[in-house]
Order: C-alpha cells, then sequence, then structure tokens
C-alpha cells in the first residue's frame, strides 16, 4: 500500500493548483540575501518539486527537506540526489544548531503550535548571519475554512481545530518575535493573493489539498464522502455558484537575518 492511501495528504490533489500555490513560494524566495552556496533546509517540504528548484536557484552546497506525510516523502524521493535529500520529521521539533545558512518553510509553519517556540529553534538551527524565510496562510476568516468548522461540528463529536486560526499570529507578532531572537534586518508582510479559479465549485477542491485533510482519518472513506458532499452544498449556498470565481486569500511572509 502506497503511503498516500495511509495519508491524509495527497501530492496530486495539493498539485491541482500548482500555479497558484508556488507564486508565495517564489515571493518568498526573492527575500532571500544570495551569497554562497549555502546549507539549506526547508521544512514542510511538501513533494521536493520546489526544494530542488530552491537548491537550484540558491546554488545550494546541500539541502534537507522535511515533511510529516509519507505521501510527500514518497514523492519526495524522486528529487532525491545531487545534494538534495529528503526526511519525514516533525518540523515542529527540528533543531539543528548552527548547522545551515538558510531555513525556509513555504505554508508548513502553520500546522504546528507555538510559533515563538518553533521559530527559535529553527533560528538556532542558522549560523552567523543565517537567514529564516517563512510563509504562512492568514485566511482562516474565509467562508472556506468558516464553513469547514460548521459541517464538521455537525458530523463530528470532537472536529479537529483549523490550524491556521489556532497557530497562526498576527503580521505584528511576527515581526516582534524576529526582534526578539536578535535578527539584525527583517521584513514583515500581509499579503492578499488574487487566485481566479474557473468556478466556485474549484474552491472545495482547493481546500480539499489542505485545510479539509485533517478531516479524513478521523471520518474514514465513507465519512469523509459525506462531509465533503455537505460541505460542497454549505460553501456553495454561501459563496454563491459563479464561473468564474476570483479567490482572495491572505498569506504573511516573513524573512530575517541572523547577527
Amino acid at each position: 500500500m502506497s503511503a498516500a492511501a495511509t495519508d491524509g495528504w495527497d501530492p496530486d490533489q495539493y498539485n491541482r493548483f500548482a500555479a497558484e500555490r508556488e507564486q508565495p513560494f517564489f515571493d518568498l524566495a526573492a527575500l532571500l540575501r544570495r551569497h554562497g552556496s549555502p546549507e539549506l533546509a526547508d521544512l514542510g517540504c511538501g513533494d521536493g518539486r520546489l526544494t530542488a528548484e530552491l537548491h537550484r536557484s540558491l546554488g545550494a552546497a546541500s539541502t534537507l527537506g522535511v515533511d510529516a506525510s509519507p505521501a510527500m516523502i514518497e514523492r519526495a524521493a524522486t528529487h532525491s540526489g545531487a545534494g538534495i535529500r529528503f526526511e519525514r520529521g516533525d518540523i515542529g521539533d527540528f533543531e539543528q544548531p548552527g548547522a545551515f545558512d538558510v531555513l525556509f518553510a513555504n505554508a508548513s509553519l502553520q500546522w504546528v503550535p507555538d510559533h515563538r517556540r518553533v521559530l527559535g529553534r529553527w533560528a538556532r538551527s542558522l549560523r552567523p548571519g543565517g537567514q529564516l524565510a517563512v510563509q504562512v496562510p492568514a485566511n482562516a476568516d474565509h467562508p472556506a475554512h468558516l464553513v469547514a468548522a460548521e459541517v464538521a461540528a455537525e458530523l463530528l463529536a470532537d472536529p479537529p481545530p483549523d490550524a491556521v486560526a489556532e497557530n497562526v499570529l498576527a503580521p505584528e507578532a511576527y515581526a516582534a518575535i524576529l526582534d526578539d531572537l536578535g535578527c539584525t534586518r527583517q521584513q514583515v508582510r500581509l499579503q492578499v493573493y488574487v487566485h481566479r479559479l474557473e468556478s466556485t465549485a474549484e474552491v472545495v477542491e482547493w481546500v480539499k489539498g489542505t485545510t479539509l485533510t485533517r478531516f479524513k482519518a478521523p471520518m474514514g472513506d465513507a465519512g469523509w464522502r459525506r462531509f465533503v458532499a455537505a460541505y460542497r452544498v454549505r460553501l456553495l449556498a454561501h459563496l454563491g455558484e459563479r464561473s468564474p470565481y476570483t479567490y482572495f486569500f491572505k498569506r504573511i511572509l516573513l524573512w530575517g537575518r541572523m547577527p
């Protein structure tokens, strides 16, 4: 049995909107200052495709990709070699003191709690002058999230929480954390991405690849199908059935350089 069969994450579903998901990645990468051949860690590397792209664009000496999803790591293995390696792990506990020049985390930190603690671990993993670059979604107030919570509360006695709502901080809080960590330079910004989807129904397919994954295991296959069907009806009633549909998506991008 493949990892994808037992894992809530499905690389193919996630990459259904690859172009839209990639833009914040490249905007985050653009914040990095190029210097030499860095040792790089990509925390929450997903299927490894963009990890390999970042390795090449930075001219990295070596790159480590880490992800908790067996399905994603299984897919990422196809990009191993030439200085790139992948391992399964909990990015919230990741700490390798003084091992890296760049720590990069695109759309992954939101899945773990206590960002002050986690960013402290990551900062300690950097060498002097090292760079920390992180992007997290900040759209927990969008109907796509709110309706999911409503439907899950009706179908589950103890629904899992929305990681974005529970864990993601305000932009100014991240600026304060970077300052407390001693970053000599930093950038923190809230950016709204405009995604033009074919229809409102495509929003369902979008979140099936991310925030809805937390419901798959506790519901089982049959329950998952009932949940998605109920969610689709409720969300389309809320947003209206439109074609095309413009999906406004808020994200926080932050970068800091250590002394």
